[in-house]
């Protein structure tokens, strides 16, 4: 083959994939302008706003103790004679129920001989007035021997003529026979230990044929009525909590849990009680206490309910008082700085907030955020206001359309 035919091939292979080419692009269709400015905004979701009242939740936690907490002591020594069955660790007794019996025996006879001494002295004060009122016309002799008519004897004189002393000293020996029949008959009855309130008894030390002194530790009991858990909190949410100003009130609702112990649908109810007024020493959080009502759940009422165990901890929901007027938002969409992100006529607005409050969940906003006013929920990589931004509804729109 020749030179020039190759360089006719050539030429040929050129121009025809020039004619390609140009076919190709004179055939493409032009790409719509709406549909890309579509692409460009950024696909978002969204949550309205609403504006209203609502009740914050105040969450913490607590540790159960009890309200009546007692280490029972003796205040007379003796031996203990009896014990009652009931009085034994994880045993319930009620109000006035003997839990203890010291011998009374020694202190039965002090208190006859007592009596017997009070006795004597009444007799003895019997007599003193028999002779008073031989005192008395003693005097009125001596009264009427006088030449004037007039008592010649001192003031003194009078007194010891009446026998006044010996009057006051029997009517002290009374005095002090009668407190030592008292003092007699009280010790005879502390000989009895009886429980002080309805009690759960968590510890005994003693038993019959026990030696006690004044002072010793004969067990501990704590009583069922109620139970308290102290609960910290910040010093700032104390302005939204409710305490009773009397004890027919009762303080804000408190929900009580024990994830750890409990099912998951399980709670106790409980109120505001008090505020202690010192902080926590390590954390420097208020502390407040939370009184829960039958904390074993001994009613028919609190039948299958959880009970409250002493030294435990808990989560505490407290219901705080409701804040008018305020958007609640979720906690996760408050951003850097305590921002929002609002969607608004499709574009991107950085607002700043004025948040009142905080709790687990929401924040809730005084200002910064109006009643229907949609705030994305979509994490952002570009964050700037004026971005485009469109959302799924308005994609299904868009598409429906074409």
């Amino acid at each position: 083959m020749s030179n020039k035919k190759v360089i006719w091939i050539c030429l040929a292979i050129i121009v025809g994939g020039i004619l390609v080419t140009t076919l190709i692009f004179s055939t493409e269709p032009e790409a719509e302008s709406e549909g890309a400015t579509i692409e460009t905004a950024i696909l978002v979701d969204v949550v309205t706003m609403e504006k209203g009242t609502y009740a914050p939740i105040i969450s913490a936690t607590g540790t159960v103790q009890p309200v009546e907490d007692v280490t029972l002591s003796p205040l007379v020594p003796g031996q203990i004679v009896r014990r009652d069955p009931a009085f034994t660790p994880g045993g319930f007794v009620k109000k006035g129920e003997v839990l203890l019996q010291i011998d009374p025996s020694d202190y039965r006879n002090t208190l006859e001989l007592r009596k017997s001494e009070l006795l004597q002295s009444e007799t003895a004060l019997a007599t003193e007035m028999g002779r008073q009122q031989i005192a008395e016309q003693d005097l009125q002799l001596i009264n009427n021997d006088s030449l004037f008519g007039d008592n010649p004897l001192s003031d003194n004189e009078t007194q010891l003529v009446l026998r006044k002393p010996q009057l006051n000293a029997v009517k002290a020996n009374i005095e002090a026979a009668r407190a030592s029949r008292n003092q007699a008959q009280l010790n005879l009855e502390r000989t009895t230990i009886r429980a002080p309130f309805d009690a759960h008894i968590l510890s005994q030390n003693v038993t019959v044929g026990s030696q006690v002194s004044q002072g010793d530790d004969l067990g501990r009991i704590v009583g069922t009525d109620s139970y308290w858990v102290t609960a910290t909190v910040p010093v700032s949410r104390l302005q939204w909590l409710k305490f009773p100003e009397s004890e027919d009130e009762k303080g804000s609702v408190v929900h009580i849990e024990n994830s750890s112990a409990w099912p998951s649908s399980a709670q106790r109810e409980g109120f505001l009680d008090r505020q202690i007024g010192a902080l926590d020493n390590q954390t420097r959080l208020a502390r407040v206490l939370v009184r829960v009502n039958d904390p074993l759940a001994t009613s028919k009422e609190l039948e299958g309910a959880p009970k409250l165990m002493i030294g435990t901890f808990v989560e505490v929901n407290i219901q705080a008082d409701s804040i008018p007027n305020v958007v609640r938002l979720d906690r996760d969409l408050v951003r850097s700085n305590q921002t929002a992100w609002v969607m608004k006529d499709n574009l991107l607005e950085i607002r700043e907030l004025d948040i009142i409050l905080t709790d687990n969940e929401y924040a809730y906003v005084k200002s910064g955020l109006q009643d229907g006013e949609n705030v994305v929920t979509t994490n952002l990589s570009t964050v700037t206001n004026g971005v485009e931004l469109r959302t799924r509804s308005e994609e299904i729109t868009d598409n429906e359309n074409d």
